[in-house]
């Protein structure tokens, strides 16, 4: 396989936003098949769109949430403000 078709515990942690130990976790569970290569997991990118290819967001889910984000700050953004003073 070559080194550009795979990628790392890490490198799939910071694309989805979420530890490393959570992908390990994963692996782990057999919930995504990982290749142990000189001590170090390599997760195929075929295997990482099948497990995560849900994770994708169209342009319009995306404004949704910007949208939703927004309106969250407008209504509440001295209240966050505060709480994350604390």
């Amino acid at each position: 396989m070559r080194k550009n078709s795979t990628f790392t515990i890490t490198e799939v942690a910071q694309m989805l936003g979420m530890s490393r130990v959570a992908v390990f976790k994963k692996i782990k569970q057999g919930k995504l098949k990982a290749i142990k290569r000189d001590g170090k997991y390599n997760i195929s990118k075929t295997e990482f769109n099948r497990v995560f290819d849900h994770t994708t967001l169209t342009e319009q889910q995306k404004r949704v949430i910007d949208q939703g984000i927004k309106r969250t700050v407008a209504e509440y953004g001295e209240a966050l403000r505060l709480l994350g003073q604390e």
